[in-house]
């Protein structure tokens, strides 16, 4: 009777560790990510912005060589521009684009206007790959749009400390990886996801290595401890913000799933303000405010998806449920 009681136990406790290793991840990735935004301004200290954006992306390529070199011989070759193609929209130009913006706005509000990535993804969807748009998800983008509407005006001071042009380049950025979700659901749906990551940073870590030679990154004084210190926090950003977050978000995608997974989003633009409040970058309640707004919008265009992630994760359940 002991023992079959403790079995039991057993059981009952292994979907809760697992409930817990998922929230653990997904608290790691949202640290990892919501600190790319401080490190980038940290890069931007010594190094341009095309440096800062092409260090990471060259890191993390590199970092993710020994995946690419294993499996790049099993994908088509008429699908190997795709994933480049995928690699360009979803991390060179962006990486480029908060870069060169960061240069003028601060990291936490870069970080905010971040979470409207959701909202661009249903958007392309809509726009380029017709995809059926219900009427609640309209909703939830009016929302976020509202929310990112305030956010601008929210400081007095924004057009002439913090360019609109600059705010601009953040959002082209999310509309950037809106449209990559889109397209690589499209056309790469049959190819694991970590294989699409690595090959596609590798193949792009070729164009970012060649705008470093262009820029004059290695004529720079590179034992300067202050471009030291600038190089690490850009290579940082590759190997944490992009290779191993990547790693991180696809075993979450496995373990818990999709839609868990791309909950990230909410607690990223938490960190990002954090780390501006650290750094005394210019910053208040109406902002806060204004973030809620937005997310309440992003949670609303997931409304269903999400309601049905939370029901099958805890309601009552036998031992060998998962969260999926």
């Amino acid at each position: 009777m002991l023992n079959q009681s403790f079995v039991e136990l057993i059981r009952t406790c292994k979907p809760m560790n697992r409930n817990l290793i998922n929230w653990m991840l997904f608290i790691l990735l949202s640290i990892i990510w919501g600190s790319s935004f401080i490190l980038m301004k940290l890069g931007l200290k010594q190094l341009s912005a095309y440096q800062v954006a092409a260090l990471r992306i060259l890191s993390a390529g590199v970092i993710l060589l020994p995946v690419t070199l294993k499996y790049i011989r099993s994908i088509a070759t008429k699908k190997l521009f795709i994933i480049f193609l995928s690699g360009s929209l979803g991390s060179l130009i962006p990486a480029f684009l908060f870069c060169i913006a960061e240069e003028k706005i601060d990291s936490a509000l870069a970080g905010m206007l971040n979470s409207l990535t959701p909202v661009f993804v249903i958007i392309t969807g809509a726009v380029f790959f017709k995809n059926k748009v219900p009427a609640k998800k309209v909703t939830g983008i009016c929302i976020s749009f509202t929310g990112c509407v305030f956010l601008l005006f929210s400081k007095s001071h924004l057009q002439a400390n913090q360019p609109f042009s600059s705010v601009a380049l953040i959002i082209l950025a999310t509309v950037f990886y809106g449209f990559n979700v889109n397209m690589v659901s499209k056309n790469l749906l049959h190819i694991p996801s970590l294989h699409i990551a690595s090959i596609a940073l590798t193949l792009n870590a070729i164009p970012a290595l060649l705008v470093l030679i262009f820029t004059g990154y290695f004529s720079l004084a590179l034992g300067d401890n202050e471009v030291i210190l600038a190089s690490s926090a850009a290579v940082m950003l590759g190997i944490g913000g992009t290779a191993i977050a990547t790693v991180i978000f696809y075993m979450l995608v496995k373990r818990a799933g999709s839609i868990f997974a791309s909950t990230v989003t909410y607690g990223i633009p938490f960190v990002a303000i954090t780390w501006g409040i650290f750094y005394k970058e210019s910053f208040g309640w109406l902002q806060i405010f204004c973030l809620i707004v937005i997310l309440i919008g992003v949670y609303y265009t997931n409304k269903n998806e999400n309601n049905n992630f939370y029901r099958r994760c805890f309601k009552p359940r036998s031992a060998s449920s998962t969260c999926r």
